[in-house]
């Protein structure tokens, strides 16, 4: 099998993921490592692809490449500000699928919590006044996904790479 790892990193988040995904390949067998490139990837058999949340779904760029998939083993992978919840990852997961062509079979999908854009702190902390308690909470879900990703993160993501790629082994 060939693979390539691709991913869209806003703040560095998901690009870790991606580092820590790419150890479990040879150079040999995964083609291509880096940002969307469908020339670099079309002869992949499994494309791992990562994105960042952006209002609950995968960034622009990467609905662009999607459309140039077709027939390949899908492998998501991202990153949100808002963790904690499995729940939220596999909506999250689940609605990015359903983006990709109806030809390509989605296999499975990890996410984990990233940090966030410190801009996103002080807007919530200008809109206080106007909801303290839900305000307070956003802050709070802030300040945790700042130690993310973590070791853990990086270790579960290697542990999820390795059980995809035993299954097409």
């Amino acid at each position: 099998m060939k693979y390539a790892i691709v991913y869209s990193s806003h703040t560095g988040n998901t690009k870790l993921i991606a580092e820590a995904i790419s150890k479990t390949f040879t150079k040999e067998e995964c083609l291509y490592f880096g940002e969307p490139n469908y020339e670099k990837t079309k002869d992949a058999d499994v494309i791992f692809i990562g994105f960042w949340t952006d209002k609950g779904s995968c960034p622009s760029d990467l609905l662009d490449y999607f459309s140039l998939l077709h027939n390949k083993q899908i492998v998501l992978f991202g990153t949100c500000g808002f963790g904690g919840s499995e729940a939220y990852y596999n909506m999250l997961l689940q609605r990015v699928s359903g983006l990709l062509e109806d030809d390509c079979t989605y296999v499975d999908g990890f996410m984990c919590q990233g940090k966030m854009p410190i801009e996103i702190r002080e807007r919530y902390e200008m809109k206080m006044a106007e909801d303290p308690k839900k305000m307070q909470q956003m802050m709070d879900n802030f300040d945790q996904a700042s130690m993310h990703p973590n070791e853990e993160d990086i270790r579960k993501a290697i542990a999820f790479a390795q059980i995809i790629k035993r299954s097409f082994e």
